[in-house]
């Protein structure tokens, strides 16, 4: 099950959220470990990503937004970068475009202090926006959670696009998170679940105040939990469930 894209179109231009995702893209290209050396890659990590050993040490607090930019491999940037284009325009739409930029900045460097606290000792690097994106599906959760979402379903040969309400895609997300965070050991690396749960929260937190400026629960009696404007309408997706015909 996979997010593709949501009905909830946006009324302006999203600059920060195009912004953010070509600044990854890029310098994904410039770090690619394809063309560094495993030399260069190990100081690009040590110099730039969040390393909780190095912040217990009082070292490299800029390392909280740096990390958000770099990505472990090219699957990983996608898959960030499709949540933030589903997602991002829509809160910015809401927020504008200076406090959106500041809101993504702040749940990223959230997003790192929550995963620094659960192993302030650890020596795995910690990289990656999913800590920031987690954040806006956070404020998304709280501003549209009937907004349709498209996920793609995966089931053997059946394959197919489903809307769902975003509540149930964005609050399955959240708890595949705890629980994978309760669950799995990532002291030896893998992925930051505490940075995602924590992102999340500190999202719908500080969506808040923009929340309450246009009514709090006023705003989801008058749009239904819906964007505020007429939802993006797509074609029909064709199951990939071959035909069998019965016989008589």
């Amino acid at each position: 099950m996979f997010p593709i894209r949501d009905h909830n179109p946006s009324d302006t231009t999203p600059f920060v959220t195009y912004a953010l995702i070509l600044a990854n893209i890029v310098i994904f290209a410039l770090t690619n470990d394809t063309l560094l050396s495993d030399q260069a890659v190990s100081l690009l990590y040590y110099d730039y990503a969040m390393i909780p050993a190095r912040i217990s040490a009082g070292e490299n607090y800029a390392a909280f937004v740096t990390s958000l930019f770099l990505h472990g491999g090219l699957l990983h940037l996608a898959g960030n970068m499709l949540f933030l284009w589903i997602f991002g325009d829509n809160l910015e739409d809401q927020f504008g475009h200076v406090p959106f930029a500041v809101f993504y900045l702040a749940a990223g460097v959230g997003a790192g202090l929550a995963q620094y606290l659960v192993e302030p000792w650890s020596g795995v690097p910690t990289v990656g926006a999913s800590g920031a994106i987690a954040g806006v599906m956070g404020g998304y959760l709280l501003f549209f959670p009937k907004a349709r979402v498209d996920i793609l379903l995966f089931l053997v040969i059946f394959v197919r696009i489903f809307p769902v309400p975003a509540w149930i895609m964005l609050g399955l997300w959240f708890a595949i998170q705890l629980f994978s965070g309760f669950s799995t050991d990532t002291s030896q690396g893998g992925i930051a679940y505490w940075a995602h749960a924590g992102g999340f929260v500190l999202g719908a937190i500080l969506a808040l105040p923009f929340w309450l400026r246009r009514g709090a629960t006023d705003y989801w009696t008058d749009t239904d939990g819906h964007p505020p404007h007429p939802a993006a309408r797509y074609p029909e997706a064709i199951s990939g469930v071959p035909t069998v015909r019965r016989r008589r």
